[in-house]
């Protein structure tokens, strides 16, 4: 068994860079096309449905894509600035899905839907890169 398992990873070795840019791109892409779908500013979804001013429903629309666009940019940087960029984005991503948690889906704790859901994905994911920046 050991000797099957040191040759899988002995061919998966020269693909293990690919395992960090496929969450990144996956956790910035879903954000892009989150924020895209509330273009274009205001949001009249977020006014309408959550109450939120102009201002706020547009702040949360340019979080979301600025959060997206910099967690994939930060993977591109391998020095401190690019792991502070891609902790910077998670942080973002982390404190706008406790927003979205406890805004629109305050009905989700703790039940099936919540761990069935996009969104707790997100918000592991964004956990994930807020604790490990860019470190391998």
């Amino acid at each position: 068994m050991n000797c099957l398992n040191n040759k899988l990873n002995q061919i998966m070795a020269p693909l293990s860079f690919l395992s960090t840019w496929l969450i990144r791109i996956g956790l910035g892409t879903a954000f892009i096309i989150h924020a895209y779908s509330k273009f274009p500013l205001p949001p009249e979804k977020l006014m309408t449905y959550f109450g939120f001013s102009e201002w706020l429903a547009s702040f949360v629309a340019l979080s979301e894509l600025l959060a997206g666009v910099v967690i994939i940019l930060g993977g591109f940087f391998n020095n401190a600035w690019g792991s502070i960029l891609t902790r910077f984005a998670a942080l973002m991503i982390v404190v706008i899905m406790i927003f979205a948690f406890g805004i629109a889906h305050q009905d989700w704790f703790i039940t099936a839907k919540l761990f069935t859901s996009e969104q707790a994905f997100l918000f592991l994911i964004g956990c994930y890169f807020l604790i490990k920046g860019n470190e391998k």
